[in-house]
């Protein structure tokens, strides 16, 4: 039996995490027959099957205004306690007008229940599921106690009452272990986990007459090569080891490139970047300006491109990672079978690193042999590519569709009693 399933989020646009995986969830969810809907204050979905609620999305105004006034302290004006009520009562109602007009029959809360982006909308989440009682899945990717500016706030009564709530109509997922067992600790939930996956049984996109003159668009020589770095401009991604892995390697023709922008969290941290490639002379390329969610052009008349338009151009990328939650560009790098470098982040080497990855691996410094790897990986094209297809094997095997599949049909019979 086919059901009516409503994903709720802040947001469902770009490529985010949470925005790519939900869309890998509808996909697989449609291979069973189930349709999906969607809920978030922005969108990029078809707007037919889509329901935007603007004060859902963690940049409106009165959200913005409500967390200035709850994190970073411990007290709360009972001014801002009346517009979380108001705010929560008004999405609330909204919930119940998405799930009325496409007739939804199972919501999936993606992130909306985790991470603290937006207090009323998991508030009326909660309220609204505890009121009709339809079931649900809470998909988890960042909780609350991950994240280190949360640990100071106003509204641990919230916190505790929907971040994640407690009820047994929701089935909770998270991506990765350690999740699985502070979610048991801090609220006795048990939950399913289903790591974040590509769709290795498909191949990677390839060069085609849109991307064929990528490398001289974007300055680069034929003969260079280029090292990628693809990740957002921000401290806990540890950049400063991409630019220190170029200049060990010492080839000028080897250009590190970063393909997101910096500003998440200030630009500080850009400008070291940049002093320290000047000073390493590493040959560094911001490429933020001409990446994309889409293809298209700028106001300069100047192609846009798309990170998956970057990666066949690619010959090697950079994670050095302080913290991920999972790593979708790790992903990203074994499906276009591309080598890459790991700084073991907690998460990686628990969840990723015993599955049998051959990668050059840091651990939260580089060495002589880490080097040395990298360079036979530049180097050699026969233990290139030995390594790249062991690797893609791996992924296909552990972090492929089929296993989603499988989570997704568990999910679906478990909160509703059908096969």
């Amino acid at each position: 039996m086919s059901e009516r399933i409503g994903f709720v989020s802040t947001r469902f646009a770009g490529t985010d995490g949470v925005s790519l995986e939900s869309a890998k969830w509808a996909e697989v969810l449609w291979s069973y027959g189930h349709e999906s809907f969607w809920y978030a204050g922005l969108l990029d979905r078809d707007p037919a099957v889509s329901h935007c609620v603007p004060e859902a999305h963690f940049e409106h105004p009165e959200n913005i205004w409500i967390n200035q006034r709850i994190w970073g302290r411990y007290e709360r004006d009972p001014l801002v306690s009346r517009r979380i009520r108001d705010t929560a009562d008004y999405l609330k109602s909204t919930l119940y007008d998405f799930t009325k007009r496409f007739d939804i029959s199972v919501l999936v809360a993606q992130n909306a229940l985790t991470i603290p982006m937006n207090v009323p909308l998991g508030v009326a989440l909660t309220e609204f599921l505890s009121e009709t009682r339809m079931p649900a899945i809470a998909h988890h990717h960042d909780f609350y106690w991950e994240r280190i500016r949360f640990s100071v706030n106003a509204v641990n009564d919230h916190l505790d009452f929907a971040f994640p709530p407690r009820a047994n109509n929701i089935q909770h997922v998270v991506i990765n272990e350690a999740a699985q067992e502070e979610l048991a600790f801090r609220k006795g939930s048990a939950s399913l986990l289903v790591p974040n996956v590509f769709d290795f049984e498909v191949p990677a996109p390839q060069i085609d007459d849109y991307t064929k003159d990528l490398r001289a668009e974007l300055g680069f020589a034929p003969d260079d090569v280029i090292i990628l770095q693809p990740t957002r401009i921000v401290p806990r991604k540890g950049i400063e080891h991409s630019i220190k892995l170029v200049e060990a390697l010492k080839n000028p023709k080897y250009k590190l490139v970063i393909s997101h922008d910096a500003g998440d969290e200030g630009y500080e941290y850009l400008h070291m970047l940049s002093e320290l490639a000047e000073e390493s002379g590493v040959d560094l390329h911001l490429i933020g300006d001409r990446i994309s969610d889409i293809r298209k052009t700028n106001a300069a008349g100047e192609k846009m491109y798309t990170l998956w338009d970057l990666y066949p151009h690619i010959d090697f990328v950079t994670y050095p990672s302080l913290y991920e939650g999972f790593g979708n560009a790790f992903l990203e790098a074994i499906y276009f079978r591309l080598p890459i470098l790991i700084n073991r982040y907690s998460i990686f080497a628990r969840d990723i690193e015993p599955k049998g990855f051959r990668i050059p691996l840091m651990d939260g410094f580089l060495t002589r042999q880490v080097i040395e790897e990298v360079r036979r990986l530049l180097e050699d094209p026969a233990y290139r590519a030995q390594t790249v297809e062991h690797n893609y094997a791996v992924a296909k095997r552990f972090f492929s569709y089929p296993l989603l599949r499988r989570r997704l049909r568990t999910l679906i019979t478990n909160i509703t009693g059908l096969d």
